[in-house]
Formats: structure tokens, C-alpha cells, sequence
């Protein structure tokens, strides 16, 4: 796949000291002044304490005023811009320059003077335009304080030199000039600080963290800025706030959290118009603009840049105005009006040119190239790439970079320089790569690296490229690895943490706010599906999905910092994607496939890999597999469709119905098995599919006719009548897992079942003279969910959702047979009222070999570490408790298993996130210390569960078979009976991790 390079939006609050000059300049020059014109001592404005003067001011004029001073006095001035940007200088009586001031805040906001007086006498204090040409606009002057110097005093003036050098450091270009600015800044805040400067404290924390996002060190810059946010709102400093507000978004931007992004923008914009600040109003229309952009809503995007541009040609703002006309050309890039798009990208040139500045220079040239490329004039695309390329190494914007690098690596793969190409895509990912690694949370490492996938598939469609035209030069094996590179890197690194304590070592007091927001947590997402089960109004419902999205970020923030500041974590070394050589010995036995999938914008793979070989093959492209894998889950998920033997014609639409569904079925197959259909045999299968092929049971697949002796009469002959099969997140996930429970020691008991928990006070089990449930309903026969909760709960990203949750009978039944099987001592039976929470989370779990929970799942799509199984929700005496186990809470259970079973449904689905697959409870468990997982893609009758489970133990407990073949054989005997033959009741359960 050759993806469409991507246009560089700028965004002016997440580089401010690039967009906006400067970063607090306050420079200290003991420097003779030039003699005093223009306005005698008797002709200038006294200034008084208390007394505000309010002026107009033009592009090529100065207002000075006179103050006099006493020695050892304190003095503090601010200047207030309202439209005009104004450089403040203060002179000593003997006409000796003193201070220059130039705040980072464009033509809005204050401009601070403070000094501690040494000489008595007459001072003199300069108001002028920063830039010649500038509209005329109006400022405010006023003496804040002048009194006796303090000691604290010389603290804020040591603060205002350390800044005032860490100033001059952030306009240069280069990281290393950046990271200079970040050390003087730090040694600014103590004494900020000491002097009890808040705002100032709170503004330096925002420059500093701007500064991070912009070297890619997202998880610091998030640091700084939650600190500055704190104290701006403690300060009451609106404009300030709404500053770091936007910053925020700034940095979840760049990570590709929109959604966040977007959040925090619309957090920022109101806030920036009560104060006045229409800077800052302007540059976070700007910031929204590119996020509407990014998301395709191309037309809200130029809502948002049309509303910006008067703003920023009224305030003159030149840096500003340059990046609305690029981000504009953005947008008509996208739209196909490619000579619109240049027009206003020329225009951004012409301006960034005027003001010398390189970074944005760099990014309207990068985007020219784009629209070129996309033109089909790769040459031209190249040229204006290399333009961008050494401007963005010299000022040191590694994400900026790394795309301008992908850009180039697309021209030459256009033009069929494949080996040009993957020099270049490799240069790029190897800065993604170092990018990802400097964020802790593994939250935003996950959506940081779906952001990057694209350059991945780009990747790996060259290295197929390549081997197509050099077939044994070993790049499909490279592909491989670039496949597994893509995948569940996040799972990768915390199973790979699960053996290390990381809060061992960590001050108690983080721990203990991680266990306080954990139970907040817990806390407002059961408030929530309360609300969601009553009448209620949308705004309730988007008032409190806020609420959980609030302290879900707030989560996972402190369980970075409990990450950054673990000295276990930091000794752990990151597990790295297994290379095709190591995947053949550690992953793969004898008898074993592995086939592994990769879905792409205009191609897709699959590789087939056994301990000795290599094949791979070009599949369609994602779309089309992906239509087809979504009729199939469809028909999968319906008893009456894809039965095993043929239908009377008597049963007309209904035969015709299961008789299309067949082949839609076959037509998937044939995509994806019959190029290796020759190698299948009756191999056990490894499968690491991608995208919506991760809802696919592959043992439900008919197997392709290759090779195959069919009876007539069997119209459906699924894979799993041949062939084990076992699902991977990735092949170099079970090498970790494999890993984790090398040296562990058997445990001592075999079996603990969690079944038919107690959902409602009105349940039997707590008044014997109600009657039951029957026993043979159906779960889905039995919800009590109506349409209104149904849709609620979707729109808040929840699924089964209810609490009115019917009780499982069924469930009794199933544990009972599985229990019947151990002996006494080696088992544990919690029912009714002891299938808890309590019971789930105690040490007592971790004695069992296999640990089987049957009861409801539940999926939360928009925040899966809220997903989970429900447990008893009523205690003995009848009162409410917490039921809900998260799968948040999972992580952090230590369960030595060697399978665990969830025998509920749709516990094996999760929030699909791209190059991660489906986070949920699967991926909980397995930290836990399970290498193996059994879970359901859909919701399964208790009756055929019950079944379905009651062979696959006496498969594994009395016939000793491993449990992947123990679940093939349970499978394959349920459908040989008549009224179990349709995938619905055999095919939902299915086998994640250890296959041995």
C-alpha cells in the first residue's frame, strides 16, 4: 500500500515559542542607553500607583512615562495589550537601559516589569510596537506595586534573569537549545516559588511542557502542563488557563487522541473569550480547525480557520496569520482543489519567509510537496521534501521529520525506487519508534502508534514489493517482522511488566491516589449504568460520560507517573517483535501453521509459517475483507444460518437466507485459506488476524475445497473438523507469555468456579416463596434491557448495559458438571451470593490450576478498563454491593492459572484499537498470569454452554487432552448433533495465547 502523505497542520499552542517569538523575554542589558528624544522628562505622563492609563498606539510610534524612585524600592508594572504587540523597556535615571520585556502573548495580554531599586531618581518606561507596520491597537499601564523591597524580591528577580536566558535559548533553533531553555526554566521555578509567584510559576510550567511536546516527549509535557493547569485555576487566571487548556489539547493532538483534543480546545475557546484574549481565542479556533480537518470535517475546519483569519490580520499577528492560510490550504488539499491549496500554501511561504521563521517554513514546504505528490509529479514532491527535510533536523521537530521522511519513502515508492523507499520508511519509523518509547502511559502509547500505522503497511507493501522482484532475498521474512512490529506492541510491554512490581519503591501517597481514583472510578461507572436503566435526559448522560472520561485520563496519568518514577520499571527491559528466525523455534512445534494477517488500504498479506518455512501471499484490500468478515460474524451470530447439513427446499426464504450466508462464508475462506489450502493438512492452526477478522472464529470457516474428499451432501464443512485452532494478539506475544510462566511452580488445586451469581433483591435466593426462572430460557430471550436503555447505553459506549440482569440458571447447571469431574479437595464451588466480587479478587484464586467464571460479560467500547463480568450484586441480607469485576481491577489480581475461562458473552471483543486489536478482558487475565484465555464473541444460550463446557473439561480432566484440543473436540462433538450443528451454539467460544 502507497498511503496518501499527510499535510502538516500547525498548531499554534503547542509550539509557542516558534508561532509566537518568544518565551518571556526579559533581558537584563547593563548597556549605556542612547540619549533620551522624542519626549522631554517635562513632557511625559507620570505614573502613579493605583492610576491606570489607557492609550492608542501606533505600528511605528512609543509612549514613555516617568516614575519616580527611591533606592531599595520594589517595583512592578504591567503593560495590558489589547490588540497591539508592545516591547516594554524600562531606563535608569542616567539613561542606562535596565529591562526589555516581551512576553509570549502575541498582541494580547500582559507585558510584567519588576525591579528592585538601586538608585534613586527619575526612571523612565517605553512602550513601543514591536513591528513597524503593525494596526494601531490599544494598551493599558499601571504601577501594581511599589513598596519597600522584600527579600523574597530578589527571588523574583533571579527568576525573571534564569527565564529571561531560557528565553533567548527557545527562539533558537535545536534540541539542544530547547533543552537549555527547559533547564533554565527549571531553575526559575524554585525561586518563583520561594517569591510565591504563582502566575508566573503557572506560565513557566505551560512553557516547559510546550517545549517537551515539541522535542515529542509527550508524557513530561503532560506532566508540566496538569501541574500549570492546577495553579492557573487556583490563581484565577482565565486567560492563563484557557492557555494551558489548549496546550493540553496540543499534546493529545499530536498523540491522535482527537476526541481529547477536541475536548480540551472547546474547554479553552470560552474561556479566551471572557477574558478578552483574542490571541488566544484566535490560535485555539485555528487548533480546532486541524482536529475537524484530521477528522474529515473539512467544512468545520474552514468554519473554524474563516473565524480565526479577521482575528489574526486584526492583531496583526503575522506568525499566526501564516498558519491559518497553511492549515487552509490543508483543507482544499483535501478536498481535491489542488490550485486552491497551492494558492494559500504560497501565500503562508511568503509570510514565513518575512519572519524568518523555519519551522513553519518547513511545514508549508512539506505540504507542497504533498499536494504535488498527489499530482503525480513525484519529482517536484521530492524536491520541495528535501526543502523540508534539513529545516526540520536543524530545529529539531522529530515528528515533523519522521513524516517528511514517510512523504519521501511514498514518492520513490511511486515512482518504483522500492530500495530508495525503504531506506527512507525505515529512517521515519525508527523516529516513530524513540517517540513512543519517551511516553509512559500505555494508553496514549496505544494511540500514538494507531496514528502511525499507515507507514507500517507502507512498509511492509514495499518489503513485499522488494521480494516480488528478489524472491530469496529473505523480504517477506522482513515483512513478517514489520507485521509484528504493528501489532499489540502495548500487551507486549505490560505483560512483560507483569512480573515486576513496579509499585514497589514508589511514594505511597501515588499508590494510594491510583487505589482512590480506582474506586472513584469504579464508583461513577456503576452511578452511570444506574442512570443509563432510569429515565434520564442526553445531557445527564453526556454530563456524566464526561465525568468518567475526567477521571479515566486522571487514571491513567497517575499510573504513567507511577511508571515514570518505579524503579522496577525502569530496570525492565522492553520485549522486541520476534524476527521470522525466532519466531520459527520459540513460537512454533511440530504439526504447527502460523498464518498471519495484515489488512491494507489497497493491498493485504498473509504469511504461512512453519519451524522451516516461508510463504506469503497478496490478499485484497482491507475494505473488501472486512465487508465480507462483517456478514459473516453476522451470520455467525444467527441459529438458523450456516447450518451443517443441507436444508429442505420446503423451507424456502429461510434456506435461501442460510444458502447465501454459506457463501458469503466460502467467499471469505477462499480468501483467506485457500492460498494455503496445500499446507493446511491437519495442522493445529496459529492465527493472528487483523481488523474486524479478530471477531472471526476461524474454526467456523468452511475449509477450502483444496485437496479435500467432500460428500456431496455436506454443503458446510467448517475448519475446525481438521484443525486446532488457537488465536494471537501477535506470534511474538506468546514468546512473552511463554516467558512469564517459565520457572512457576504448579499449584496445588485444580478447579474454582464463579457461577449463577444473585443480581436482583427480588431473586428466589433471597425470598424462597418466589418461583424461578425456567431453566431453558435463553439469555437473550430473557433481557430485560429496553430500547430505550439499549441506545443510551451504545451512545455512552456500553454494551448489556442493565441492571435488571436476568439470572443464568443455566449457569448451575454448567459448574456443577465441570465441578463433578474433580474431586472434593481439588475444587472450589462458589455460587449464589459467594460468586463475588470478594471471592474474585482474593488470594484464595490463585491455588487453581483452571479458573472458570460463568456469567454476564459486559463490553464498554469508548473505555474497555471498565469492561468486565457482572458478579453477586446483592449480598445475603439483601443489599445492594458492587457486582461489577473491571477489567482495570483484573491487572492487578494475581492469578497463577493455567487457563482461564470466561464462559459469558462478548468477552472476547473489546475496543478495536488499530495496531493494538481488541483491548479488553482477554488482555487483563493474561497479565494476571494466565497464558491462556477461553472467551465468547457472542452471546450463546445457556443450554449450549453449559454443554459446550461440560465436554471441553472432561476433555482436558478426565481424557488429559491440552485445552486447545480439548475445546476443538467439544466443538466438533456439539455439532454433530442436530439441534446444536449451527455455529451459533459451537463456534463462539474460542482460545487465546498458549496453544501447548
Amino acid at each position: 500500500m502507497l498511503p496518501a502523505p499527510a499535510p502538516r497542520h500547525f498548531s499554534l499552542h503547542r509550539f509557542p515559542h516558534i508561532i509566537q517569538r518568544s518565551l518571556l523575554l526579559l533581558i537584563y542589558l547593563l548597556l549605556l542607553a542612547s540619549p533620551l528624544v522624542a519626549q522631554s522628562e517635562n513632557d511625559m505622563p507620570a505614573l502613579e500607583q493605583g492610576k491606570l492609563i489607557e492609550r492608542e498606539l501606533a505600528g511605528d510610534a512609543a509612549h514613555s512615562y516617568s516614575i519616580t524612585l527611591t533606592a531599595n524600592q520594589f517595583l512592578h508594572v504591567v503593560v495590558e495589550q489589547k490588540g497591539i504587540d508592545v516591547v516594554v523597556t524600562l531606563f535608569a535615571p542616567d539613561g542606562r537601559q535596565l529591562i526589555e520585556v516581551d512576553s509570549p502573548n502575541g498582541s494580547s495580554g500582559p507585558e510584567p516589569v519588576s525591579l528592585v531599586v538601586e538608585m534613586a531618581g527619575s526612571y523612565r518606561l517605553k512602550v513601543r510596537s514591536l513591528e513597524a507596520k503593525a494596526a494601531p491597537g490599544r494598551y493599558q499601564v499601571r504601577v501594581e506595586e511599589l513598596r519597600a523591597a522584600k527579600p523574597q524580591d530578589k527571588s523574583r528577580i533571579a527568576a525573571q534573569q534564569a527565564l529571561a536566558e531560557g528565553a533567548q535559548f527557545a527562539i533558537e533553533e535545536g534540541v539542544g537549545s530547547r533543552r537549555k531553555a527547559i533547564n533554565k526554566y527549571e531553575e526559575a521555578l524554585p525561586l518563583l516559588r520561594d517569591a510565591n509567584d504563582q502566575a508566573k510559576e503557572a506560565e513557566t510550567l505551560t512553557q516547559i511542557g510546550s517545549i517537551y511536546n515539541r522535542l515529542g516527549e509527550t508524557q513530561k509535557a503532560l506532566d508540566y502542563l496538569n501541574q500549570a493547569l492546577s495553579l492557573r485555576r487556583a490563581v484565577g487566571d482565565r486567560s492563563g488557563e484557557a492557555s494551558t487548556l489548549a496546550s493540553i489539547g496540543g499534546v493529545y493532538h499530536s498523540m491522535g487522541e482527537m476526541p481529547k483534543a477536541l475536548d480540551f480546545y472547546n474547554q479553552a475557546l470560552p474561556l479566551s473569550r471572557v477574558a478578552g484574549n483574542r490571541s488566544n481565542e484566535a490560535y485555539t479556533l485555528c487548533d480546532i480547525g486541524a482536529v475537524y480537518d484530521t477528522l474529515g470535517e473539512r467544512q468545520k475546519a474552514l468554519d473554524c480557520y474563516n473565524q480565526a483569519l479577521p482575528l489574526m490580520r486584526a492583531g496583526g499577528d503575522r506568525r499566526g496569520l501564516a498558519t491559518t492560510l497553511n492549515n487552509i490550504g490543508a483543507v482544499y488539499g483535501g478536498l481535491g482543489e489542488k490550485q486552491k491549496a497551492l494558492d494559500f500554501y504560497d501565500e503562508a511561504l511568503a509570510l514565513w519567509h518575512t519572519i524568518s521563521d523555519l519551522s513553519g517554513e518547513a511545514n508549508t514546504l512539506n505540504n507542497i510537496g504533498v499536494i504535488y505528490n498527489s499530482l503525480g509529479e513525484y519529482q517536484k514532491a521530492l524536491d520541495y521534501y528535501n526543502q523540508a527535510l534539513p529545516l526540520m533536523r536543524v530545529i529539531g521537530e522529530r515528528r515533523s521529520e519522521a513524516q517528511t521522511l514517510a512523504n519521501i519513502a511514498t514518492a520513490e515508492g511511486s515512482r518504483g525506487n522500492f530500495s530508495k523507499a525503504r531506506a527512507r520508511i525505515e529512517e521515519a519509523l525508527t523516529i516513530f519508534e524513540s517517540l513512543r518509547a519517551k511516553v509512559a502511559s500505555q494508553e496514549l502509547r496505544s494511540t500514538y502508534f494507531a496514528t502511525v500505522q499507515r507507514y507500517y503497511d507502507f512498509y511492509i507493501d514495499i518489503l513485499m514489493r522488494l521480494h516480488k522482484q528478489q524472491p530469496s532475498a529473505g523480504h517477506d521474512g522482513a515483512a513478517l517482522q514489520a507485521s509484528e512490529r504493528r501489532r499489540a506492541r502495548s500487551l507486549l510491554e505490560t505483560l512483560a511488566e507483569a512480573g515486576a512490581d513496579i509499585r514497589q519503591g514508589v511514594d505511597p501517597t501515588l499508590v494510594a491516589r491510583e487505589r482512590s481514583l480506582q474506586q472513584q472510578l469504579n464508583a461513577k461507572a456503576q452511578t452511570q449504568m444506574e442512570m443509563l436503566n432510569s429515565p434520564h435526559t442526553a445531557a445527564h448522560a453526556e454530563a456524566m460520560a464526561k465525568q468518567i472520561e475526567a477521571l479515566t485520563t486522571q487514571y491513567q496519568q497517575i499510573e504513567a507517573e507511577i511508571r515514570q518514577k518505579s524503579p522496577n520499571y525502569a530496570a525492565l527491559t522492553q520485549p522486541q517483535p520476534l524476527s521470522l528466525k525466532e519466531i520459527q523455534t520459540q513460537v512454533l512445534g511440530k504439526d504447527t501453521l502460523l498464518l498471519e494477517y495484515s489488512l491494507g488500504e489497497e493491498s493485504s498479506y498473509l504469511w504461512a509459517v512453519t519451524p522451516t518455512s516461508i510463504t506469503s501471499f497478496k490478499l485484497p484490500k482491507r475494505e473488501e475483507i472486512e465487508t465480507l468478515a462483517r456478514s459473516v460474524y453476522a451470520s455467525l451470530t444467527d441459529p438458523k444460518r450456516l447450518e451443517t447439513r443441507e436444508k429442505s427446499l420446503t423451507r424456502g426464504a429461510e434456506a435461501q437466507e442460510a444458502a447465501a450466508s454459506l457463501d458469503i462464508a466460502k467467499r471469505l475462506s477462499q480468501i483467506l485459506l485457500a492460498p494455503v489450502a496445500a499446507q493446511l493438512g491437519k495442522k493445529r492452526l496459529l492465527i493472528v488476524a487483523d481488523g474486524a477478522l479478530q471477531y472471526i472464529p476461524f474454526g467456523a470457516l468452511p475449509t477450502p475445497p483444496v485437496g479435500l474428499a467432500r460428500k456431496r451432501s455436506e454443503a458446510y464443512h467448517p475448519l475446525i473438523i481438521e484443525h486446532e485452532i488457537v488465536s494471537l494478539p501477535s506470534a511474538s506475544t506468546l514468546a512473552v507469555l511463554r516467558q512469564q510462566v517459565k520457572d512457576r511452580k504448579p499449584v496445588a488445586k485444580t478447579v474454582a468456579v464463579l457461577a449463577d451469581p444473585v443480581f436482583e433483591s427480588n431473586d428466589v435466593r433471597i425470598n424462597r416463596t418466589a418461583a424461578a426462572p425456567p431453566y431453558n430460557q435463553s439469555r437473550a430471550e430473557r433481557r430485560e434491557l429496553s430500547p430505550g436503555l439499549e441506545r443510551s447505553a451504545g451512545e455512552s459506549g456500553l454494551r448489556d448495559a442493565e441492571l435488571k440482569i436476568p439470572r443464568l440458571p443455566g449457569t448451575r447447571e454448567e459448574a456443577r458438571q465441570i465441578l463433578s469431574l474433580v474431586a472434593p479437595g481439588q475444587r472450589k464451588e462458589a455460587f449464589d451470593f459467594a460468586a463475588n466480587r470478594q471471592t474474585a479478587m482474593s488470594n484464595e484464586l490463585s491455588q487453581y490450576r483452571y479458573l472458570h467464571f460463568a456469567t454476564h460479560g459486559f463490553l464498554n467500547s469508548l473505555h474497555p478498563e471498565l469492561s468486565g463480568i457482572v458478579l453477586s450484586m446483592i449480598d445475603e441480607k439483601g443489599v445492594a454491593q458492587d457486582g461489577f469485576l473491571r477489567a482495570h481491577e483484573v491487572f492487578n489480581l494475581k492469578l497463577p492459572a493455567e487457563l482461564v475461562v470466561l464462559s459469558a458473552c462478548h468477552t472476547g471483543l473489546g475496543k478495536e484499537v488499530k495496531g493494538e486489536g481488541l483491548v479488553g478482558l482477554t488482555r487483563g487475565f493474561m497479565y494476571a498470569g494466565s497464558p491462556r484465555v477461553v472467551v465468547s464473541l457472542w452471546s450463546v444460550s445457556d443450554v449450549a454452554t453449559a454443554e459446550l463446557m461440560t465436554r471441553f473439561y472432561r476433555g482436558m480432566l478426565k481424557d488429559g487432552m491440552r485445552p486447545a484440543a480439548a475445546l476443538r473436540a467439544a466443538q466438533v462433538s456439539l455439532m454433530k448433533e442436530k439441534k446444536w450443528e449451527a455455529p451459533f451454539y459451537w463456534a463462539a467460544f474460542t482460545l487465546q495465547g498458549e496453544w501447548r
